[in-house]
């Protein structure tokens, strides 16, 4: 396939991250002046790349592909070593062997979304008109943007009907769009813990973590690449402020509870005395290490502008009128971030528009993140829907 290259996927440092928002350690599809990409905003983007991981083998009539779409702070590798952590496959609990998502029986793709920051073109590319970083020179996008340049991925890959599309939180507005915008192309979606259009609540949060950032003297109005510099401190407190966000009460208690972080006596000033504070520190300090701050601007004004029923005169039913995309919608009872309440008006905006649909709200104290965690009903309901949308659609596995 013209335009798609493999990369080796060695674990590098920190410091190197800057390689791979270019020259990322997977697969990448690049797209040409005769290709480009229309964004909502107006403008084409060319030449643009987008950088992904594949797992499994795509069967031969092309009917087990699976896409995974990958949440505000997520990217391509869903399953294997982060080049620049080291660290697992962010989804690894649903991915692999004997999981719900097993290699062996689908063609798994993950890209990293437009506007991210390990591969794929965004605000810490390098803008080829100028040959310096895009920064904020690189246009507004949208998750319908996102999608757009999925499916012309899809399409390089030569696949035209896809088996699922599956994400949480970010990816699975990126779920409930592909259903909205390509209805004939997705068999089967599962949309975890998201919601058709962002909360004023959420949107609060985001522009919280954003000003974090902005408020950085190190930001430089986004031109930061230009110093040679990040602007890590304010990135690692919109990182902090936002995984609050992902938690809840009773989870933070259970694991910290009002516990003395290495110390028996608070030291009246303002160190980090209690454990949760230790913890989130070093939630911000370790995602600066490979996150963009820019990116983080970008995808999180992405969700902000996410509103289906909005594209649809307001009514949420005639985005999905006639579908016949199999749905599974799942939630989880603490999480507020996305609350049941959200996926509840989903569920019956698509049993208004006769669509197929199971829902499940699943009771657990982990908060929005469940869904990243070893949550055993959740891998329980994922299996059997799409073990159910495998036999409809002819796919048979030794599980079956």
């Amino acid at each position: 396939m013209v335009g798609v290259k493999s990369v080796p996927s060695p674990a590098i440092s920190a410091d190197d991250r800057s390689h791979e928002v270019d020259h990322p350690s997977s697969e990448v599809a690049q797209f040409g002046a005769d290709q480009p990409l229309r964004l909502d905003c107006g403008i084409d983007l060319t030449p643009f790349q987008i950088a992904y991981k594949t797992y499994g083998e795509l069967n031969a009539d092309r009917s087990n592909a699976v896409l995974i779409c990958h949440a505000l702070t997520g990217d391509q590798h869903v399953a294997n070593v982060h080049p620049v952590t080291g660290k697992s496959g962010w989804w690894e609990t649903l991915v692999g062997p004997g999981r719900p998502l097993d290699p062996s029986r689908y063609f798994i793709i993950c890209s990293n979304v437009i506007g991210g920051c390990m591969g794929s073109t965004g605000p810490a590319s390098i803008n080829p008109a100028t040959g310096k970083v895009w920064g904020l020179d690189f246009p507004v996008i949208t998750i319908p943007d996102m999608v757009r340049a999925q499916a012309m991925l899809i399409d390089r890959l030569g696949i035209d009907t896809l088996f699922a599309v599956v994400g949480g939180s970010m990816g699975g507005m990126q779920v409930l769009q592909w259903t909205a915008a390509y209805p004939k192309r997705v068999y089967s979606a599962l949309a975890i813990a998201c919601s058709t259009r962002h909360s004023a609540q959420n949107i609060a949060f985001h522009e919280l973590g954003r000003q974090a950032v902005m408020a950085d003297p190190d930001w430089h109005n986004g031109a930061y690449a230009d110093q040679g510099i990040h602007p890590h401190r304010g990135l690692a407190v919109a990182r902090m402020a936002a995984h609050i966000t992902y938690l809840s009460d009773a989870a933070l208690h259970r694991k910290f509870g009002r516990r003395m972080q290495d110390r028996e006596l608070p030291t009246f000033s303002f160190d980090a005395d209690f454990q949760v504070e230790s913890y989130l520190r070093y939630q911000g300090s370790s995602f600066v290490e490979r996150f963009d701050a820019n990116s983080y601007l970008y995808l999180t004004r992405a969700m902000d502008y996410f509103d289906i029923a909005g594209d649809h005169g307001g009514v949420l039913a005639k985005a999905f009128a006639g579908i016949e995309t199999r749905f599974c919608v799942v939630s989880f009872t603490s999480d507020w971030l996305f609350p049941t309440s959200e996926s509840r008006a989903l569920v019956h905006a698509l049993n208004a528009s006769s669509a197929r649909v199971s829902f499940a709200e699943i009771e657990t104290d982990r908060g929005h993140d469940a869904f990243l965690l070893d949550v055993p009903e959740f891998f329980d309901i994922s299996r059997a829907f799409l073990q159910s949308a495998g036999k409809a659609r002819g796919l048979t596995g030794k599980n079956d």
